[in-house]
């Protein structure tokens, strides 16, 4: 029995398929099975019954799975141990949503290379639902997301919050009778739609949260996937919607965008770490530390939305 083989049985019994547990292990999946067929024949045990149309975790296997966890933790805290200079090694798959990957996310990367210049880090950009779903099955190490997970087998730990606001352009947030600025309930009432990302984003549920808040029922809503497509609609007076503070401040200074009755503010939304139960790498742990210390959604981004104001 080895710890590279009981490393393809972790991987095999919580990950999706055995497809998904040879990618994360850099191993064809003839060379997966090949290394839990071995641990089979050294134990003398079944640990996956294969009657059925994929292989499934056995009694047996479903027993061992949280002693091999216990040891594969054990040789990862050795190696840090005796090890210390020598930093994460390997691949890190990880996803964020697109906000992210325009605010913090390039410095993180920095930030982490330099303290683990042996460890290539992957990150994949989608929303919300998605990369959950992609760290349920084993596909991803972690994501960085908006609220807090539902899912039984995943826990999250929040490390930062960004701040939206509802903003418009010049021309519907003006008000010529009575002179000011419109609030966001009005222009809604008058039927305005919220131009927004799809239903599965993390931001849909704080719409939904001020909207119930405020008594509004039913409204109009334009879906895109992109930030910078949605703050182009806004600026073109398509609808009224919410950007992160910092990100849309640039468009306010030119006078591209109003915000809308600041007492009308969107609660903060809550970013998490998350990552599979039972998942204790020395890799989750530091790289959870580092997200607690750069994840920052404050950051000015002028220059992904340079491209928006200057087309104007």
């Amino acid at each position: 029995m080895t710890l590279k083989q009981l490393e393809a049985f972790y991987w095999a019994a919580t990950c999706a398929n055995f497809a998904i547990a040879a990618e994360r292990l850099h191993l064809s999946v003839s060379s997966l099975s090949k290394r839990i067929s071995e641990l089979e024949e050294a134990l003398g045990i079944n640990l996956f019954d294969r009657s059925g149309h994929r292989a499934v975790l056995s009694d047996a296997g479903q027993a061992l799975l949280p002693r091999a966890l216990a040891l594969l933790d054990d040789a990862a805290a050795i190696r840090t141990a005796f090890a210390p200079s020598a930093g994460l090694v390997g691949r890190c798959t990880f996803g964020v949503g697109e906000l992210s990957a325009l605010t913090w996310l390039p410095q993180f990367i920095a930030q982490v290379r330099a303290l683990h210049p042996k460890l290539t880090l992957e990150p994949y950009v989608d929303v919300g639902s998605v990369l959950e779903s992609r760290v349920t099955k084993g596909e991803l190490d972690f994501a960085i997301i908006a609220g807090r997970s539902s899912h039984h087998g995943i826990l999250s730990q929040p490390v930062s919050q960004a701040q939206f606001i509802w903003l418009a352009a010049p021309t519907l947030a003006v008000s010529d009778s009575p002179p000011g600025l419109r609030g966001a309930a009005d222009l809604l009432d008058a039927g305005q739609p919220i131009v927004a990302l799809p239903p599965s984003a993390g931001t849909t549920r704080l719409i939904d949260d001020w909207l119930l808040a405020h008594g509004i029922a039913a409204v109009e809503r334009i879906s895109c996937n992109n930030w910078g497509a949605i703050a182009g609609m806004l600026i073109a007076s398509v609808g009224i919607g919410i950007l992160p503070t910092g990100w849309s401040q640039k468009l306010v200074d030119q006078g591209l965008l109003l915000p809308l009755a600041a007492a009308e503010m969107p609660a903060p939304v809550i970013y998490s770490f998350q990552w599979r139960r039972g998942d204790n790498r020395p890799l989750l742990d530091q790289l959870r530390g580092l997200s607690t210390q750069y994840v920052d959604f404050t950051a000015d981004l002028s220059r992904p939305l340079g491209s928006i104001t200057e087309r104007r």
